[in-house]
């Protein structure tokens, strides 16, 4: 079965740790679930996710006016015969910084990669591997990713210095992939006659500039919806009503995460209320000796959470 664990959708499996939580918990139904409605309405995560909704709103309508596809064919445009695999790697990252997305920059880049690999000869695995590896490079530093969103405010972190701590860690490895492809890579011939759009880049450069300035993230979102919606007004992507649609559409892509966050939110209330994360960090904390040792402990929390939800919301 293709993806078998994720055939059971992750707000459903949250639902169960709820229903477990008002059965071992302690105190009648009604204190219980005023407990939940309070972590489920905790600022937090109602404003983590209303950012959810804007930032599905500005990827689904720079994309439905072309911002993909001239990024895309614009990166290819300038790159040399001799670097298409670093190009690649580079075009993906960019994209995925823009977007939010690495699942999105892969399904919107691979089948070029793929193209472009069997007309050039290229090995057809590591031209895929290139786009893969660019776009988790990008989806990592990008301000308007789901993971962001969430690490950056449960965290109460800028997201301007999550970018900046995220880019000295992945930074390094980027710069050595691109230079082994650069150097081991085969040289290939790059598609002639790419059409794009210079005007339908910048409402990605707008987010990623205004974001990094440390403009307020809903400002920033709102300025990249309606951006992308004059372009593709002006250009002719979509009508007024096609614009109001796509926003419509997406707030729908960010549904799972809508719902999840929401249900998370209430269940860690419930398992707070009874003494459930102080007893975990208690369990980690007489077990740090040192710094490493706290750094450690917080990823093995990550990553028990991780594997329970099958979801990599706290990988950031």
């Amino acid at each position: 079965m293709d993806f078998a664990f994720y055939q059971l959708p992750s707000p459903v499996a949250a639902i169960a740790g709820i229903i477990i939580a008002f059965i071992i918990g302690r105190g009648s139904i009604d204190e219980k679930m005023d407990t939940f409605v309070k972590g489920v309405g905790e600022s937090n995560i109602i404003i983590m996710c209303m950012i959810y909704l804007l930032a599905g709103a500005f990827s689904t309508v720079a994309k439905a006016m072309g911002g993909v596809d001239s990024t895309v064919n614009f990166g290819l445009s300038v790159i040399p015969a001799s670097l298409i695999l670093p190009g690649l790697f580079v075009i993906a990252a960019f994209v995925a910084t823009a977007m939010g997305t690495s699942m999105g920059t892969i399904a919107a880049v691979c089948p070029i990669a793929v193209e472009m690999a069997t007309k050039a000869q290229l090995p057809l695995a590591v031209a895929v591997g290139a786009v893969v590896g660019g776009a988790m490079f990008g989806d990592n530093l990008s301000m308007i990713s789901d993971t962001t969103i969430a690490a950056t405010r449960t965290q109460g972190c800028a997201m301007r210095d999550k970018f900046a701590m995220n880019f000295k860690i992945a930074l390094p490895a980027a710069i050595m992939t691109v230079i082994i492809m650069a150097i081991f890579g085969t040289g290939g011939q790059v598609p002639s006659g790419l059409e794009y759009n210079i005007l339908k880049i910048v409402p990605y450069l707008a987010v990623l500039i205004l974001a990094l300035i440390g403009m307020n993230v809903f400002v920033v979102l709102i300025i990249g919806t309606l951006l992308s919606g004059l372009i593709g007004l002006l250009g002719g992507s979509f009508t007024l009503i096609g614009f109001t649609q796509k926003i419509y559409e997406g707030f729908g892509s960010m549904q799972e995460i809508f719902i999840l966050s929401l249900l998370i939110g209430g269940l860690a209330a419930l398992i707070a209320r009874e003494g459930g994360i102080d007893y975990l960090l208690n369990v980690i904390s007489r077990r740090i000796k040192s710094t490493r040792g706290a750094e450690l402990g917080i990823g093995a929390l990550v990553s028990v959470a991780d594997i329970c939800t099958a979801n990599n919301t706290s990988k950031k």
